[in-house]
């Protein structure tokens, strides 16, 4: 079977690090979306043996490699995440494959709604292909606590990484939807519930007004 003949509506996720946008992605499949998550696409077209992981390894080096010749991503990071010239370097060679393998995936998505959940969802371009941009937000300090508990990072090497990314501001001046996650996860659901309904409510009256 070829692709679907009506592209399924699509919710972009963004937000900056340790806010909770997978939590909100999950939330978003437990009502129907078909999830991608992009970090993990932008690790697939990685993998050794394609392009973008060749292009990786001559622009920072055999350093970059693990005993197995994939890209070591924990190195390579060090490498970026103090240096804006390097990192836009890396995110030249890996947006674009990231950004044509969602599309593949959106295509041939069986679900009416699918949800990407993307850190760099508006720098990459990603936003423009979505219909609908989703901003989670929550404190600092709760970015930081949630860097520390779940990924095993250093205080001050969660501190440094918070502060490294731009404001949340910024996010959130492109968003169609903010979800504030500094609270419990049920008033976190029920802010997600409440936009869904909303959201994807009116995209099918205007589907439905354009059949008519």
């Amino acid at each position: 079977m070829g692709e679907r003949e009506v592209r399924p509506f699509l919710i972009g996720i963004t937000g900056n690090i340790g806010t909770g946008k997978s939590t909100v992605a999950q939330m978003l499949a437990d009502l129907g979306a078909e999830t991608i998550d992009a970090d993990k696409v932008a690790h697939k077209v990685m993998r050794r043996g394609t392009e973008a992981h060749d292009r990786i390894a001559e622009a920072f080096g055999d350093e970059v490699l693990n005993s197995e010749g994939e890209i070591d991503r924990k190195e390579l990071g060090a490498i970026v995440f103090n240096d804006p010239r390097a990192l836009a370097r890396l995110e030249a060679i890996v947006h674009p494959a990231t950004l044509e393998a969602i599309d593949r995936r959106v295509a041939a998505a069986s679900a009416n709604v699918v949800a990407v959940e993307a850190i760099k969802l508006i720098e990459s371009g990603l936003a423009d292909r979505c219909d609908s941009v989703w901003v989670v937000t929550c404190r600092r300090e709760q970015q930081i606590e949630r860097l520390v508990r779940h990924r095993d990072l250093h205080r001050e090497e969660a501190r440094q990484r918070v502060k490294a990314q731009p404001s949340q501001e910024e996010k959130v001046d492109r968003a169609d939807v903010v979800i504030d996650n500094s609270g419990p996860l049920s008033a976190t659901r029920e802010q997600v519930e409440s936009a869904w309904d909303e959201v994807i409510g009116r995209a099918q009256e205007d589907r439905a007004a354009a059949w008519n």
